[in-house]
C-alpha cells in the first residue's frame, strides 16, 4: 500500500516542476520578442531618411516635372554630392592650423575630412610637392542632405546682413559653389575655441542638363538666391 502511495503522488510533486519551466519558456519568448521589438524600432530610427530627401521624393520631384515640363521623374535633376573644401595656406608653416581645420570640417559635416596635398612645387609661394594644403569632404546620401538643411536653415541666416546667395555662381553643367567666408557660422564651430577664422567652398553637384535647371533645383530645396 505504500508503494502505491508513493506512485501515486510523484506526478503530483512533478507538476510544480514542469508548470515551472513553462512559465521560464514563455518569459524567454517574451523578452526576445520585446528585444526584437526594441531592435526592430532602434533599426527604424536609424534608417529613417533625411528630411530634404523626403522632401524631394515627395515634393519636389512633382513640382519640377510640372514646372520644368518633364514626363518622366527619372528625368527631374538630383544633387549628386556635395564636396566641401578649406584651403589653407598658412598651414605651410604652422601643422596646428591643419589639424584644427580638420578638426572643424569634420565637426561640420560629421564626416573624416580627406588633406590635399601639393601635386607639384611652386618655388614662390614656397611650396613644396606632396605637401598638406587643405582639407576637403565629399558628402553622399543622407549626410549630403543633412548638411544641406543645416547650411540652409541654420548657417546661411546666422551670415551677418545676409540678404541670399548669388545666382550666378553656376558653373554652366547645373553644379553650384558657394564660399562662405566664416566657419564660425556653423553652430558646431565653438566660436571661443578657433585660433583663425577660415573660409570653405561648398560646391554642390547636380545632375542637372544646364544652369537653368540647377537653379529651379536648388530653388526647389529652399537655397535663398537673391534677386538678380
Amino acid at each position: 500500500m505504500a508503494d502505491d502511495k508513493n506512485k501515486n503522488d510523484a506526478p503530483a510533486a512533478a507538476a510544480p516542476k514542469v508548470e515551472k519551466k513553462k512559465s521560464e519558456k514563455r518569459n524567454k519568448k517574451e523578452d526576445v520578442k520585446k528585444a526584437g521589438f526594441a531592435a526592430n524600432i532602434e533599426e527604424g530610427l536609424e534608417a529613417k531618411p533625411a528630411r530634404l530627401k523626403l522632401r524631394y521624393r515627395k515634393e519636389i520631384v512633382p513640382s519640377l516635372m510640372k514646372d520644368l515640363n518633364l514626363k518622366n521623374p527619372n528625368q527631374v535633376p538630383r544633387i549628386d554630392k556635395i564636396v566641401v573644401n578649406m584651403g589653407l595656406g598658412d598651414a605651410l608653416a604652422n601643422n596646428k592650423i591643419l589639424e584644427s581645420a580638420v578638426d572643424q570640417l569634420g565637426a561640420i559635416t560629421g564626416q573624416k575630412p580627406v588633406v590635399t596635398r601639393s601635386r607639384k612645387a611652386i618655388a614662390n609661394f614656397k611650396l613644396r610637392e606632396n605637401q598638406a594644403i587643405g582639407a576637403m569632404v565629399t558628402l553622399r546620401g543622407d549626410r549630403m542632405f543633412e548638411f544641406l538643411d543645416r547650411l540652409i536653415s541654420v548657417a546661411l541666416p546666422r551670415v551677418r546682413d545676409f540678404k541670399g546667395v548669388s545666382p550666378k555662381a553656376f558653373d554652366g553643367r547645373g553644379n553650384y559653389t558657394l564660399g562662405v567666408r566664416e566657419q564660425i557660422i556653423f553652430p558646431e564651430i565653438n566660436y571661443d575655441q578657433i585660433e583663425k577664422v577660415k573660409g570653405l567652398n561648398v560646391s554642390i553637384v547636380t545632375t542637372a542638363l544646364n544652369d537653368e535647371h540647377g537653379l529651379a533645383l536648388l530653388k526647389a530645396f529652399g537655397v535663398p538666391f537673391r534677386a538678380a
